[in-house]
């Protein structure tokens, strides 16, 4: 019997993003939000720029360095602080910003299959995860992490630079929870070795909770939560223990779960509610009236073939599977 990894939900007739416990909150009050900048206030221009969505804080520091973006005119420098009604000019195109943000980011949930690549050019040719998403009017599409090749699951995109930054950096803590299929049971001593930490070719590293997730024989699934996000560091801190990584499925990001009946390849945008409380978890800045963008679902675009369905739920209860109805979906 072909074994159903524990890291996705049985059927459901929502299709929405699930969130914890952070989800139940009320919205944000006026009062809980960080008060707006003054006028006198000055900002970081890579941050204002990353803000707009023209690209994460590196890429602006490097076009800032690269001489590609003026400050009333002048050629602007790292590190650069503007004020409101700075004219900013990045390519000799006008920047246009504000000192308190407008509107909502968007944030999209997708469901990266297997043998996609998490980059915008690929040398190779591969198929990448940026020609399923839909287009913007103005910024781009930036992916809150990565996922190797062989990894599936969860992926957050944003048109905020700011925002995908605050929910990548290691100080906010955000949990990655993952279900892992691995070769041969984990004794008792090398579970605690993942919990206590390991010492890895890039430092230490460890996992906040290991979990049994079923399965017999040779494959044993498990459940683990990291806080942070270097490359291949699920996969890494179990062969360091001897264990290999034969499945690897991202199932949560903060308090965002992979959607419900959401098919390999197709994406959701999270409801306004949901990104106002990822951003409080990030530390980010709310609008004091958040201007909601329209709510979109979508299939991947182009004439390949439809995703495949999830497989159904196993019988015998220890795995439970991705079996739900799909979502309504308009294109993107």
């Amino acid at each position: 019997m072909k074994k159903t990894p524990p890291g996705t939900r049985s059927s459901a007739r929502s299709s929405a993003p699930r969130v914890r416990s952070v989800a139940a909150a009320p919205r944000p009050t006026p009062a809980a939000r960080p008060a707006a900048p003054q006028a006198g206030d000055t900002l970081k221009l890579h941050k204002v720029l990353a803000q707009v969505g023209l690209g994460s804080r590196a890429d602006m520091e490097q076009a800032i360095a690269a001489g590609r973006v003026t400050v009333n005119g002048e050629a602007a420098h790292v590190g650069q602080r503007i004020a409101s009604g700075d004219v900013v000019k990045l390519d000799g195109r006008l920047v246009r910003w504000r000192a308190t943000p407008t509107r909502l980011p968007r944030v999209l949930a997708y469901h990266k299959p297997t043998g996609e690549v998490v980059t915008l050019d690929d040398p190779d040719n591969r198929p990448t995860v940026f020609r399923s998403l839909p287009r913007l009017r103005s910024g781009k599409w930036m992916a809150v992490g990565r996922l190797d090749i062989n990894t599936e699951g969860l992926l957050l995109f944003t048109d905020s630079g700011e925002l995908a930054n605050r929910l990548m950096h290691p100080r906010f803590g955000l949990e990655r929870e993952y279900a892992v299929r691995v070769l041969g049971a984990l004794s008792q001593d090398e579970r605690q070795r993942l919990l206590e930490g390991i010492e890895l070719d890039d430092g230490p590293a460890q996992f906040r909770s290991v979990e049994d997730g079923g399965g017999d024989g040779a494959n044993r699934w498990y459940r683990v939560t990291i806080a942070e996000g270097r490359n291949r560091e699920v996969r890494r801190l179990f062969e360091a223990v001897g264990h290999a990584v034969s499945r690897l499925i991202r199932v949560r990001y903060g308090a965002v779960e992979l959607p419900r009946g959401l098919r390999r390849g197709a994406y959701m945008e999270l409801d306004p509610r949901v990104v106002a409380q990822l951003m409080e978890a990030a530390g980010a800045p709310l609008p004091a009236r958040p201007v909601a963008p329209r709510r979109r679902a979508g299939p991947p675009r182009g004439a390949g073939p439809r995703p495949s369905r999830p497989p159904a739920p196993e019988r015998n209860g220890r795995g439970v599977g991705q079996g739900a109805r799909a979502p309504r979906r308009r294109a993107g």
